[in-house]
């Protein structure tokens, strides 16, 4: 039986119009779930803690030739609806532009992953296996989602060879940038706990004010590092310092402060927190005002090496956009984090230079490319 190709752009359309805000599902996984089984895909919800997650497999499980795939169907809040110019979930077409919470980020890379994996199972059925986790919780805390989604595979046997991610990494040209990695993140707030006084008489108070402010001084002044073969240097950024306080004559009891920091190879979650820890220490002992300290680590760095993953994703890009690929670890974080603890990642998709924005939008025509250099993918791959 011959199959009509699955037009991506159509799909892209159908899951704008499903309100997928994190937590929400939307009906976007009961979507793809109904499409994929359609297609001859094992599909199975691996839904945790209320997040809604969707695995499904075309192929033998455990396939020494797993391909897989990576998406997230959620987004992020539309804001206030009156300032977009168009319905935020209604994926109006116009300007050669599909409009909508989601097109860039990322419901464009799943359909269009969608797409080419639908269509090239039906129409020459590789000696393997395509993967595809697709998680409802990316933009939010990412604890359930595709940590949920790798926990439950490695204790129902499922396992992919290699993955793609289709998060929107091209800066303002399709096919200018994959990632082979990404930075670590690391968020530390600090509480510094004086003693209240009159600003009359500073010598009978301790000024946690003057703590927060040496110690952001201090964090801000030092030089992480220099960065690395491929990775740019580690950056420091102080986000807030908080007081609370409104009186000129009046020296407050407590001050906060919150740092994030960006950081490549070089570091850990771990060796950076015990460096935090020893800068606020040492600006306690000078000041004789306590300082607290709690951290999160979002992620750590890591790096897919340059090698044949890489090397087929951008010959795929390049064949199809006439543009080589730089090989890029810029950018915040993306749950490629937890997949390169399973097996090898790289990312590739749209520009994004919509993404999370009002009046979110995607050039209808990459959408189209970006099917065939998906496809062009599973053709290389499969074809050994």
């Amino acid at each position: 039986m011959s199959h009509a190709p699955i037009d991506p752009v159509d799909l892209t359309a159908e899951l704008i119009r499903c309100p997928s805000v994190t937590p929400e599902e939307g009906g976007a996984l009961v979507l793809l779930e109904a499409l994929l089984s359609g297609a001859g895909f094992e599909c199975a919800r691996v839904d945790r803690n209320g997040t809604p997650n969707l695995f499904a497999r075309w192929g033998a499980k455990g396939h020494e030739n797993s391909f897989g795939f990576n998406g997230h169907t959620d987004v992020v809040p539309v804001g206030h609806e009156a300032n977009w110019s168009v319905a935020p979930f209604g994926a109006e077409r116009k300007d050669g532009f599909l409009w909508g919470r989601g097109a860039t980020d990322m419901k464009s890379g799943v359909a269009a992953f969608v797409a080419a994996a639908v269509d090239f199972v039906r129409r020459t059925p590789p000696d393997g296996a395509i993967l595809l986790t697709i998680t409802g919780d990316e933009e939010g805390d990412a604890t359930d989602g595709t940590v949920a989604l790798l926990d439950w595979m490695v204790d129902d046997g499922e396992a992919m060879s290699v993955c793609l991610v289709g998060e929107p990494t091209c800066p303002d040209r399709m096919g200018e940038m994959m990632k082979i990695g990404r930075r670590g993140s690391i968020s530390a707030w600090f509480t510094a706990r004086g003693e209240q006084g009159h600003v009359a008489y500073p010598h009978r108070a301790r000024n946690p004010v003057h703590a927060i402010a040496q110690l952001g001084a201090r964090l801000s002044a030092h030089k992480l590092d220099a960065g690395t073969d491929h990775f740019d240097p580690s950056t420091l950024a102080l986000t807030t310092i908080d007081v609370g306080n409104g009186a000129t004559n009046v020296i407050p009891a407590e001050a906060r402060m919150t740092v994030n920091i960006r950081f490549n190879d070089l570091h850990s979650g771990a060796s950076l927190t015990e460096w935090l820890r020893t800068e606020a220490s040492a600006v306690a002992e000078a000041t004789g005002v306590d300082i607290g300290m709690e951290v999160k680590v979002s992620g750590e760095s890591f790096l897919t090496p340059p090698g044949p993953l890489s090397a087929l994703v951008a010959e795929a890009v390049e064949a199809e956009t006439g543009v080589r690929p730089g090989l890029s670890t810029s950018g915040g974080t993306s749950d490629a984090r937890f997949v390169k603890d399973h097996c090898p990642v790289v990312e590739f998709g749209l520009v994004g230079k919509t993404m999370h924005q009002v009046d979110e939008r995607v050039e209808i025509a990459q959408i189209g490319q970006l099917k065939a250099v998906y496809s062009r993918i599973l053709a290389g791959y499969f074809a050994g």
